[in-house]
């Protein structure tokens, strides 16, 4: 169609004259209005956090630095932050409120249990009242103190008790008044502690604001030296990006060699990404997280994947088959060194246990060193197992390529003090007369996960992180000793 218009042209006395043109358009083909669903945002490449998180607040797609409300499948709290996240919850939503969904919620006692002080035992009281008042399912109560065994309910170590318990789902998201909540980033879920006022506000709403972190990818290929655990690898890691390293970042591990861990070792890793300042760590579920959750939960889950483009903000790799056995030696997590290195310090003890070193595969480990080495401890070795299922796998299940013997066997017959009541103990030093504190300035090999001044008791003590093979190595010797020592 044709569209008449006018324009002015300059003239020879400066004024502008009129004249007609016309201008020619061709006019476009109608189309209809696009709906807001069309025109949505674009679809980018997502890392397994990314896409969990995305999942649950109803987003198509989120990247590194997003708000958003993202809704909780389980919130766990225990002894130490219960009683503090249901006051917080109690005054913010008053007290007739419900919890948000009493099924979705898991109280464990595991810190300060087998203990004689008065407030660690109110603590426990409390969670017991809160329970009952908000007729919370999964309360794992203990009310025996003199004999854990008489408790059936009672778990042990929150973050191995929520895997056994079958409270660990891929694709889930998990918030607990923990740090080590991370731990449960191993079942491909988005995993974190927090503290108790958000703990509170889950309570009321099962939501949280989160911000969305940006995903580092550390690849360990290669085949894995008898000498070496999963220990051994996250110690290397958190030594060479430092315990600010991945600060607020989500950590992603993968390559054949985390292929080949079972569970426990898979959360060995898991558990210490807060330690390099981690927001979680992720891995891949496979067939192998699938069987251990199937074995104990019908509850359906969708495991999710990292996209093939998906974007890191940093990417680390190495061949494992060329690490050495390490340790963190006080009073950092990164302060890495190979065992060899530290094989003058004389140590005055050894410790197996904790959420990070205190699981079925940790003991088998420690037992079948202890068992080729054919000798005695030197220092006291102390053992606590994470959980009532652990402890009793200590006593029933034959150590492979041990002559049939159980681990319970072989740490009797090498001098260890006997297996302790499941908890926490001395991982984080607790009350006076806890099982195993440091109550002198001595110097320890542990298996637990930090190593910073008075974490297991005095001040003055001193802890190297370790495997346990290391640890078994160590007690072995009474200095700190390379495992291959004795392999």
């Amino acid at each position: 169609m044709a569209l008449q218009g006018t324009m002015r042209a300059p003239c020879s006395t400066g004024r502008m004259a009129r004249r007609a043109v016309k201008v020619f358009a061709v006019a476009a083909t109608p189309t209809p209005a696009r709906t807001p669903a069309s025109t949505g945002s674009v679809k980018r490449a997502l890392t397994m956090t990314e896409k969990i998180l995305a999942n649950h607040s109803d987003n198509s797609t989120v990247k590194p630095g997003d708000n958003i409300w993202t809704r909780v499948d389980k919130l766990m709290t225990h002894d130490v932050c219960g009683p503090g996240t249901f006051g917080i919850f109690q005054k913010e939503f008053g007290p007739n409120a419900q919890v948000w969904d009493n099924e979705r919620v898991v109280i464990i006692p595991d810190h300060y249990i087998f203990t004689s002080d008065a407030r660690a035992n109110r603590n426990v009281d409390i969670l017991r009242d809160m329970a009952t008042k908000y007729n919370i399912k999964y309360f794992y109560d203990i009310t025996d103190r003199s004999n854990f065994r008489a408790n059936p309910d009672y778990k042990g170590v929150c973050h191995v008790a929520l895997a056994q318990e079958g409270h660990c789902k891929p694709g889930e998201v998990l918030f607990g008044t923990d740090s080590h909540t991370c731990n449960a980033g191993a079942f491909g879920q988005f995993a974190t502690g927090v503290g108790n006022t958000d703990a509170g506000f889950i309570l009321g709403t099962g939501k949280l604001l989160i911000k969305v972190p940006p995903t580092m990818r550390f690849i360990m290929d290669g085949e894995m030296p008898e000498y070496l655990l999963a220990k051994d690898l996250i110690l290397q890691i958190i030594g060479e990006i430092s315990v600010a390293g991945a600060t607020y970042k989500a950590m992603e591990f993968a390559g054949t060699a985390i292929e080949g861990m079972n569970m426990d070792e898979r959360m060995t890793i898991c558990n210490m990404v807060v330690e390099a300042g981690g927001k979680n760590g992720v891995i891949a579920p496979d067939q192998t997280t699938f069987d251990y959750v199937r074995a104990r939960t019908q509850e359906p889950f969708e495991a999710v994947y990292s996209d093939g483009a998906a974007n890191y903000c940093a990417d680390y790799k190495w061949d494992v088959s060329k690490l050495e056995p390490l340790v963190a030696a006080p009073h950092s997590p990164d302060n890495r060194k190979t065992a060899r290195e530290c094989s003058d310090v004389k140590i005055d003890r050894v410790y197996i246990g904790s959420c990070t070193g205190g699981k079925t595969e940790d003991f088998l480990s420690a037992a079948k060193l202890f068992y080729r080495a054919k000798r005695q401890v030197k220092v006291p070795t102390y053992l606590v197992p994470a959980t009532q299922k652990v402890w009793a796998d200590v006593y029933t299940l034959p150590v492979p390529g041990c002559d049939g013997k159980t681990a319970a066997e072989i740490f009797e017959e090498a001098g260890c003090v006997t297996p302790a009541a499941p908890s926490c103990a001395a991982c984080l030093g607790g009350p006076r007369d806890t099982f195993a504190r440091m109550n002198e300035p001595e110097v320890c090999v542990s298996t637990t996960n930090r190593n910073f001044p008075g974490r297991m008791g005095h001040k003055e003590g001193q802890i190297y992180l370790a495997s346990p093979y290391t640890a078994a190595a160590s007690a072995l010797k009474g200095y700190v000793c390379d495992p291959r020592d004795y392999m």
